[in-house]
């Protein structure tokens, strides 16, 4: 029985240490992220007017800031199916990009660090204050206007997708369009796929060698091998990568919606932007739920 509570006890303290370890994060959690979650909520069921000297002023109105976001408001929906179809579109694409890319970086080749650090540049460029000088600057984005302008439809890609991409609404030429559509994000693409590179190489080093000697012996192929092996070792990380990469998007400077949310905030309609992004916020959590729970029946987990 002593042996038993003394176990007992030394879990209890290791517990405790473990909260108290955490309990800095808890606290800002709660003040930062809670409080502000509820009262943002809050506004949007009220028409928010801010008062001098006194804070703001709610009077309740129910749901009619979400009415009018749907309805009264031009750009809203227009916007927000904008954005989630681009969100769908650049999220398996830029899974697909870092995969690959972390499969090559996981090569025994020389230079492999300096090539490493290359890649973990994105990361860097990706930061707010680097997207926002770019998505600032006119200069760039008049450049970019002039290349684009110049350069689609003389370009290789540009001739091919004027031929491969018709008028009609086939599968095949959906597919052709969202091919292109792809390539010309490239640059999207790379900036957003640092981090993902490095979780999946993360992923790729803690497979141990020794299987895919005894899956050679076995005389299985390098395509069996990666279907067999590498895709089921690393497919935890996927999940991972996936509510990165869609959190990643919700929270990017050039996002329309975001764009529209602040404008409604800088007029002061904290009730109305409020209503605008929880929308987007529950659609984006629908998503992510859906997407989860397809991905995580064919996840494989490993001791």
């Amino acid at each position: 029985m002593k042996r038993q509570k003394k176990k007992k006890t030394l879990a209890f303290k290791n517990a405790v240490a473990g909260y108290l370890f955490i309990l800095p994060f808890i606290l800002g959690f709660i003040l930062f992220m809670v409080v502000p979650l509820i009262s943002s909520l809050r506004m949007t069921f009220n028409d928010v007017t801010p008062v001098a000297g006194e804070g703001v002023k709610m009077t309740w109105v129910g749901i009619k800031n979400y009415k009018d976001a749907f309805t009264v408001d031009p750009d809203f929906v227009p916007y927000l199916l904008s954005e989630l179809l681009r969100m769908v579109v650049n999220t398996p694409a830029t899974l697909i990009f870092s995969f690959f890319i972390a499969l090559l970086l996981n090569q025994n080749f020389k230079g492999r660090g300096f090539v490493r650090a290359i890649f973990f540049l994105p990361v860097i460029l990706s930061s707010g204050v680097i997207v926002g000088i770019e998505y600032n600057n006119e200069l760039l984005n008049d450049m970019k206007d002039m290349i684009s302008e110049t350069s689609n439809d003389a370009s290789v890609t540009g001739v091919l997708e004027s031929i491969l991409v018709t008028s009609d609404s086939s599968p095949m030429s959906k597919m052709f369009q969202y091919v292109f559509d792809i390539i010309n994000k490239v640059y999207d693409i790379a900036i957003a796929s640092g981090i993902q590179i490095i979780m999946f190489l993360s992923a790729l080093q803690t497979i141990s060698p020794s299987m895919f000697e005894a899956a050679k012996i076995e005389g299985c192929t390098a395509w069996e091998s990666f279907w067999k092996i590498t895709f089921p070792m690393v497919s935890s990380m996927i999940l991972v990568n996936v509510v990165y990469t869609v959190i990643d998007f919700f929270l990017k400077t050039d996002n329309q919606v975001m764009t529209k949310i602040s404008e409604e905030v800088g007029k002061l309609s904290y009730g109305f932007s409020s209503a605008m992004a929880w929308i987007y916020f529950l659609c984006v959590i629908l998503i992510l739920g859906i997407v989860s729970l397809i991905i995580s029946k064919r996840v494989y987990y490993y001791e």
